[in-house]
Formats: structure tokens, C-alpha cells, sequence
């Protein structure tokens, strides 16, 4: 009994390496098990666990994809169909959404710029016993001026992504 359970352990141990996955080797974002390519490409051998690479799927249509009409700006699969009208709607409703964001956010980076006042805002209160207090409110203030310019930079952005308004006229 003991010599069938050692013959059958020694046939899984030989059977054991086919099992195993075989070297893979990355070529900067692409994977191959072909050595012979590896080699031609100069690409480094894959080491410590296994390696599962999963192909993508390729945009259907022709053309290329810094269009307007990229894959990047196209609803997802699934999602309801929006006629013309009703997305130029929405467009001119997010952009209106968008431009008083920005009026506000401009309204609001004026006013942090007047209370900064290039750096030297008025003494508040202890601030002129207390140097260390005043300066860390000055960095703060410049912080929160350099996160508005942001915001800014960001409404700006958004409002040109969207597509340009036809202005009807009156």
C-alpha cells in the first residue's frame, strides 16, 4: 500500500511542472511568451507570481480618436439616447451652471486678493503680540488663493470642453 501511494505521489510531483505557467516576459506595456521576440526586443523576464494579462476590446469605428467625436466623449453602452435638442439643452444649462460658478469664484478671488494685499494683510487683533499667528494666517490666506486659482482654472476647463454655444439671435 505504502510503495502505490509513493508511485502515485512521485507521478503528481512529475506531472506538477506542466501544471505551473510558463516564463513571461514584459516588453514595456506588452507581454509575450515567445523567447525568441523577447529576445529581439531586449525585454526583461516576469518573476514572483503568476501573470494574467487580459486583452482589451478596440473602439469599433474608423477614424482616429482625437476627434470630436472620440470614444472618451461617447455615452457608454446602455445608456439612453439623447435626441439634439434635448443635449444642446443640457449643454447651455451646464454651461450657464458653470459661468456663474466661475463669476463667483473670480468674485471670490478678488476679495481673498484685497484681504491678502500682496502679502501684507492687516494685524488682527493678538497678531500683534503674536508674529507667528499672523504669519501663519498669511499662509493661509495665500494657500486658499492658490486653491481658488485652481477652482478657477478647473471651471475654466469644463466650460471649454463643452461644445460652443449657438447664440440665437434676438
Amino acid at each position: 500500500m505504502k510503495t502505490a501511494s509513493l508511485i502515485f505521489l512521485a507521478g503528481s510531483l512529475i506531472a506538477l511542472p506542466a501544471l505551473a505557467q510558463e516564463r513571461v516576459w514584459r516588453c514595456g506595456n506588452e507581454y509575450t511568451n515567445n523567447a525568441t521576440i523577447a529576445q529581439q526586443k531586449g525585454c526583461k523576464v516576469m518573476e514572483g507570481g503568476n501573470v494574467t494579462v487580459v486583452q482589451g476590446t478596440k473602439a469599433s469605428g474608423g477614424g482616429s480618436s482625437s476627434g470630436s467625436g472620440s470614444a472618451a466623449a461617447r455615452a457608454p453602452a446602455g445608456s439612453p439616447r439623447v435626441e439634439g435638442v434635448d443635449q444642446r439643452a443640457r449643454d447651455g444649462e451646464a454651461r450657464s451652471v458653470l459661468e456663474s460658478e466661475l463669476k463667483k469664484a473670480e468674485a471670490r478671488q478678488a476679495e481673498l486678493q484685497k484681504e491678502y494685499n500682496n502679502g501684507e494683510p492687516e494685524k488682527q487683533g493678538s497678531e500683534g503680540r503674536n508674529y507667528q499667528k499672523y504669519l501663519d494666517r498669511v499662509a493661509e490666506m495665500k494657500a486658499e488663493l492658490a486653491r481658488n486659482e485652481s477652482d478657477i482654472a478647473g471651471i475654466r476647463r469644463e466650460i471649454g470642453r463643452l461644445p460652443a454655444s449657438k447664440q440665437t439671435p434676438q
